[in-house]
């Protein structure tokens, strides 16, 4: 497979998935509350990728994404819920291109019969993929580092489709949260030395609002702008 898209590639499939996200539904603009507490001006569900050609598109642009990004790995990991059929589906893609590699999930809940125990698929090896849908606070990214260590392998590098770019938060003893000043992405890439591969960023969605200008979907630059202004974090 062919790796090194220039960036003008990359902005132009990060524009291409936005509108197909937002013309699935999956993207949508309102008012959201997130984890974190915070009123979000748009939401992202890849639970919403809920047919076979909706989601066989989406495959593609992750696999065009990580073959642009030249990351290296041995093995897939889809961590459950959502992870599972967008690993699944990754692998099925990356196959089709010529790339085939073993693919695993977990469940939420071990099995006691059976194969037992709570992983499914491929015995976890080597450098291991991650593959998600967006990463908030970097919980479930850090419970699937666990699992993968625990196996033995490596967990090298996480993709994802939609990179919020927005200060995560983190759990105080008291049982508050608080904001700090990076985002889940950062951490796994700056503190965890895990590689990150995002199909598309924020800035990527204000890009795309921007040319909307004109039409009932410019109306959502305003207030995600300001959303980014006060919740997001420098691009790293």
């Amino acid at each position: 497979m062919v790796t090194g898209n220039t960036p003008a590639q990359q902005s132009a499939l990060a524009q291409e998935f936005v509108q197909f996200a937002v013309e699935s539904g999956v993207l949508r603009f309102g008012e959201f509350k997130t984890k974190a507490g915070r009123m979000s001006p748009y939401f992202f569900n890849a639970g919403l990728f809920d047919d076979g050609a909706k989601l066989g598109r989406l495959a593609q642009f992750y696999a065009k994404a990580l073959v642009a990004s030249g990351i290296e790995f041995d093995m897939i990991f889809g961590p459950a819920y959502k992870g599972i059929p967008l690993g699944a589906a990754v692998a099925i893609e990356l196959a089709r291109l010529g790339r085939n590699v073993p693919f695993a999930y977990n469940r939420k809940e071990a099995k006691d019969h059976g194969e037992g125990g709570s992983l499914v698929g491929a015995p976890l090896q080597g450098r291991v993929l991650i593959v998600d849908d967006v990463m908030s606070a970097g919980t479930a990214a850090r419970e699937s580092i666990a699992l993968i260590k625990a196996a033995g392998a490596t967990p090298h590098a996480v993709a994802i489709a939609l990179d919020r770019q927005e200060m995560a938060t983190e759990k105080q003893v008291d049982g508050s949260t608080q904001d700090v000043p990076y985002s889940a992405v950062q951490y796994v890439r700056d503190t965890l030395g895990m590689q990150v591969c995002a199909i598309a960023e924020l800035s990527d969605l204000l890009t795309f609002l921007s040319a909307q200008a004109g039409n009932a979907m410019g109306e959502h630059l305003a207030r995600t702008q300001a959303y980014r202004e006060r919740y997001g974090v420098a691009a790293s």
